[in-house]
Protein backbone atom coordinates (compact mmCIF):
# COMPACT_ATOMS: atom_id res chain seq x y z
CA UNK A 1 0.00 0.00 0.00
CA UNK A 2 1.31 3.46 -0.95
CA UNK A 3 0.97 5.87 1.98
CA UNK A 4 0.03 9.42 0.91
CA UNK A 5 0.20 12.72 2.80
CA UNK A 6 -2.18 15.36 1.41
CA UNK A 7 -0.92 18.91 2.01
CA UNK A 8 -3.18 21.87 1.20
CA UNK A 9 -3.96 25.04 3.13
CA UNK A 10 -7.63 24.82 2.11
CA UNK A 11 -9.36 22.30 4.41
CA UNK A 12 -12.10 21.58 1.88
CA UNK A 13 -9.66 21.00 -0.98
CA UNK A 14 -7.55 18.74 1.23
CA UNK A 15 -10.64 16.64 1.99
CA UNK A 16 -11.56 16.40 -1.70
CA UNK A 17 -8.04 15.38 -2.70
CA UNK A 18 -7.90 12.84 0.12
CA UNK A 19 -11.23 11.39 -1.06
CA UNK A 20 -9.80 11.11 -4.59
CA UNK A 21 -6.71 9.30 -3.32
CA UNK A 22 -8.83 6.87 -1.31
CA UNK A 23 -10.67 5.85 -4.49
CA UNK A 24 -7.48 4.69 -6.24
CA UNK A 25 -6.56 1.05 -5.53
CA UNK A 26 -3.16 0.64 -3.88
CA UNK A 27 -3.15 4.08 -2.26
CA UNK A 28 -4.06 5.07 1.30
CA UNK A 29 -4.30 8.50 2.90
CA UNK A 30 -1.83 8.50 5.77
CA UNK A 31 -2.65 12.04 6.84
CA UNK A 32 -3.61 15.59 5.94
CA UNK A 33 -1.66 18.78 6.64
CA UNK A 34 -2.56 22.41 6.10
CA UNK A 35 0.82 24.02 6.80
CA UNK A 36 4.43 23.17 6.07
CA UNK A 37 5.05 22.65 9.80
CA UNK A 38 2.20 20.13 10.02
CA UNK A 39 3.55 18.34 6.95
CA UNK A 40 7.03 18.03 8.47
CA UNK A 41 5.53 16.76 11.71
CA UNK A 42 3.57 14.10 9.81
CA UNK A 43 6.73 13.02 8.01
CA UNK A 44 8.50 12.70 11.36
CA UNK A 45 5.71 10.58 12.84
CA UNK A 46 5.75 7.70 10.40
CA UNK A 47 6.11 6.27 6.92
CA UNK A 48 5.00 8.50 4.07
CA UNK A 49 5.69 7.35 0.51
CA UNK A 50 4.17 10.22 -1.44
CA UNK A 51 3.30 13.85 -0.66
CA UNK A 52 0.60 15.62 -2.67
CA UNK A 53 1.85 19.14 -2.12
CA UNK A 54 0.24 22.53 -2.63
CA UNK A 55 2.66 25.38 -3.32
CA UNK A 56 0.71 28.10 -1.49
CA UNK A 57 0.99 27.33 2.22
CA UNK A 58 0.56 29.90 5.01
CA UNK A 59 3.96 29.45 6.69
CA UNK A 60 6.23 28.78 3.69
CA UNK A 61 5.97 27.75 0.06
CA UNK A 62 5.66 24.16 -1.03
CA UNK A 63 8.99 24.35 -2.82
CA UNK A 64 10.71 25.60 0.33
CA UNK A 65 9.13 22.67 2.15
CA UNK A 66 10.60 20.25 -0.39
CA UNK A 67 14.07 21.70 0.25
CA UNK A 68 13.60 21.31 4.01
CA UNK A 69 12.34 17.75 3.58
CA UNK A 70 15.52 16.79 1.78
CA UNK A 71 17.75 18.65 4.22
CA UNK A 72 16.14 16.73 7.09
CA UNK A 73 16.50 13.39 5.37
CA UNK A 74 12.89 12.80 4.32
CA UNK A 75 12.86 10.85 1.07
CA UNK A 76 9.12 10.80 0.36
CA UNK A 77 8.30 11.44 -3.28
CA UNK A 78 6.46 14.65 -4.21
CA UNK A 79 3.70 15.44 -6.68
CA UNK A 80 2.89 19.15 -6.81
CA UNK A 81 -0.86 19.82 -6.74
CA UNK A 82 -1.27 23.56 -7.01
CA UNK A 83 -2.78 26.56 -8.77
CA UNK A 84 0.73 27.97 -9.34
CA UNK A 85 1.30 27.86 -13.06
CA UNK A 86 4.12 30.34 -13.62
CA UNK A 87 7.07 28.83 -15.45
CA UNK A 88 9.57 29.74 -12.72
CA UNK A 89 7.67 27.68 -10.15
CA UNK A 90 7.27 24.76 -12.52
CA UNK A 91 11.00 24.82 -13.31
CA UNK A 92 11.92 25.02 -9.64
CA UNK A 93 9.66 22.05 -8.85
CA UNK A 94 11.35 20.06 -11.58
CA UNK A 95 14.83 20.92 -10.32
CA UNK A 96 13.89 19.99 -6.77
CA UNK A 97 12.77 16.56 -7.90
CA UNK A 98 8.98 16.77 -8.00
CA UNK A 99 7.84 13.74 -10.00
CA UNK A 100 4.64 15.29 -11.35
CA UNK A 101 2.94 18.67 -11.47
CA UNK A 102 -0.86 18.89 -11.49
CA UNK A 103 -2.45 22.30 -12.01
CA UNK A 104 -5.66 23.19 -10.20
CA UNK A 105 -8.53 22.93 -10.82
CA UNK A 106 -8.66 19.26 -11.77
CA UNK A 107 -11.01 16.33 -11.40
CA UNK A 108 -10.61 12.80 -10.17
CA UNK A 109 -9.43 11.55 -13.59
CA UNK A 110 -6.58 14.06 -13.66
CA UNK A 111 -5.27 13.07 -10.24
CA UNK A 112 -5.78 9.37 -10.87
CA UNK A 113 -3.63 9.60 -14.02
CA UNK A 114 -0.78 11.03 -11.92
CA UNK A 115 -1.21 8.39 -9.22
CA UNK A 116 -1.34 5.61 -11.80
CA UNK A 117 1.90 6.99 -13.23
CA UNK A 118 3.50 6.99 -9.80
CA UNK A 119 2.37 3.41 -9.17
CA UNK A 120 3.87 2.42 -12.54
CA UNK A 121 7.16 4.03 -11.51
CA UNK A 122 7.17 2.08 -8.24
CA UNK A 123 6.55 -1.17 -10.11
CA UNK A 124 9.40 -0.40 -12.50
CA UNK A 125 11.74 0.32 -9.59
CA UNK A 126 10.65 -2.82 -7.76
CA UNK A 127 11.57 -4.78 -10.86
CA UNK A 128 15.21 -3.76 -10.47
CA UNK A 129 16.81 -5.87 -7.73
CA UNK A 130 13.70 -5.65 -5.60
CA UNK A 131 13.68 -1.83 -5.55
CA UNK A 132 14.99 0.19 -2.62
CA UNK A 133 17.94 1.45 -4.64
CA UNK A 134 19.74 -1.88 -4.50
CA UNK A 135 21.47 -3.61 -7.40
CA UNK A 136 22.29 -2.29 -10.83
CA UNK A 137 20.14 -1.51 -13.86
CA UNK A 138 20.92 -2.02 -17.53
CA UNK A 139 19.90 0.54 -20.14
CA UNK A 140 16.62 -1.23 -20.87
CA UNK A 141 15.67 -1.16 -17.18
CA UNK A 142 16.72 2.47 -16.85
CA UNK A 143 14.56 3.38 -19.86
CA UNK A 144 11.63 1.53 -18.32
CA UNK A 145 12.03 3.41 -15.03
CA UNK A 146 12.32 6.83 -16.64
CA UNK A 147 9.50 6.05 -19.06
CA UNK A 148 7.00 4.91 -16.44
CA UNK A 149 5.77 8.35 -15.40
CA UNK A 150 6.00 9.78 -18.90
CA UNK A 151 3.95 6.96 -20.39
CA UNK A 152 1.20 7.16 -17.82
CA UNK A 153 1.01 10.95 -18.21
CA UNK A 154 0.51 10.47 -21.93
CA UNK A 155 -2.43 8.14 -21.39
CA UNK A 156 -5.84 9.79 -21.76
CA UNK A 157 -7.04 11.15 -18.43
CA UNK A 158 -10.70 11.42 -19.54
CA UNK A 159 -11.36 7.70 -19.69
CA UNK A 160 -14.96 6.55 -19.25
CA UNK A 161 -16.06 4.61 -16.21
CA UNK A 162 -14.70 1.07 -16.18
CA UNK A 163 -11.53 1.98 -18.12
CA UNK A 164 -8.09 2.31 -16.52
CA UNK A 165 -5.19 4.54 -17.52
CA UNK A 166 -2.57 1.73 -17.27
CA UNK A 167 -4.56 -0.45 -19.70
CA UNK A 168 -5.03 2.46 -22.10
CA UNK A 169 -1.30 3.15 -21.89
CA UNK A 170 -0.51 -0.52 -22.54
CA UNK A 171 -2.54 -0.40 -25.75
CA UNK A 172 -0.86 2.88 -26.70
CA UNK A 173 2.59 1.32 -26.30
CA UNK A 174 1.60 -1.77 -28.30
CA UNK A 175 0.39 0.37 -31.20
CA UNK A 176 3.33 2.78 -31.08
CA UNK A 177 5.84 -0.05 -31.16
CA UNK A 178 4.10 -1.94 -33.97
CA UNK A 179 5.74 -1.61 -37.43
CA UNK A 180 2.34 -1.73 -39.14
CA UNK A 181 -1.38 -1.27 -38.32
CA UNK A 182 -2.81 -3.94 -36.02
CA UNK A 183 -6.18 -5.62 -35.78
CA UNK A 184 -8.05 -5.81 -32.48
CA UNK A 185 -7.04 -9.47 -32.22
CA UNK A 186 -3.36 -8.60 -32.68
CA UNK A 187 -3.56 -5.78 -30.12
CA UNK A 188 -5.21 -8.12 -27.61
CA UNK A 189 -2.57 -10.80 -28.19
CA UNK A 190 0.39 -8.43 -27.80
CA UNK A 191 -1.10 -6.69 -24.75
CA UNK A 192 -2.17 -9.89 -23.03
CA UNK A 193 -5.82 -8.77 -22.93
CA UNK A 194 -9.07 -10.36 -23.99
CA UNK A 195 -10.26 -9.36 -27.45
CA UNK A 196 -13.41 -7.77 -26.04
CA UNK A 197 -11.37 -5.61 -23.66
CA UNK A 198 -9.01 -4.54 -26.45
CA UNK A 199 -11.95 -3.68 -28.71
CA UNK A 200 -13.57 -1.61 -25.96
CA UNK A 201 -10.43 0.48 -25.45
CA UNK A 202 -9.71 0.75 -29.17
CA UNK A 203 -13.21 2.07 -29.80
CA UNK A 204 -12.83 4.73 -27.12
CA UNK A 205 -9.34 5.77 -28.28
CA UNK A 206 -10.49 5.94 -31.90
CA UNK A 207 -13.48 8.13 -30.94
CA UNK A 208 -11.12 10.36 -28.92
CA UNK A 209 -8.95 10.87 -32.00
CA UNK A 210 -5.98 8.98 -30.59
CA UNK A 211 -6.04 6.26 -33.25
CA UNK A 212 -6.20 6.08 -37.03
CA UNK A 213 -8.61 3.44 -38.29
CA UNK A 214 -8.21 1.77 -41.66
CA UNK A 215 -10.08 -1.10 -43.29
CA UNK A 216 -8.47 -4.12 -44.90
CA UNK A 217 -10.55 -6.45 -47.02
CA UNK A 218 -9.71 -10.14 -46.84
CA UNK A 219 -10.85 -13.19 -48.75
CA UNK A 220 -14.21 -13.25 -47.00
CA UNK A 221 -15.07 -9.80 -48.30
CA UNK A 222 -15.65 -8.54 -44.77
CA UNK A 223 -13.47 -5.54 -43.81
CA UNK A 224 -11.06 -5.92 -40.92
CA UNK A 225 -10.47 -2.89 -38.72
CA UNK A 226 -6.81 -2.07 -38.28
CA UNK A 227 -5.45 0.54 -35.90
CA UNK A 228 -2.45 2.88 -35.81
CA UNK A 229 -1.54 5.26 -32.97
CA UNK A 230 -2.11 8.75 -34.30
CA UNK A 231 -1.76 11.16 -31.36
CA UNK A 232 1.06 13.64 -32.21
CA UNK A 233 4.14 13.26 -30.04
CA UNK A 234 2.55 10.51 -28.00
Amino acid sequence: MIEVLVVDDDFRVAEINAAYVAKVPGFRVAGRAHTAAQALAALERGRIDLVLLDHYLPDESGLTLVRRMRQQGHHADVIMVTAARDVATVQAALRLGALQYLVKPFGFAGLRAKLDGYAALRRALDGVAGGGGRGEAGQEQVDRIFGALRSASAAPADLPKGHSAPTADLIRRVLREAPHPLSAHEVAERAGLSRSTAQRYLKHLEQAGRLSLTLRYGDTGRPEHRYTWAAPGR
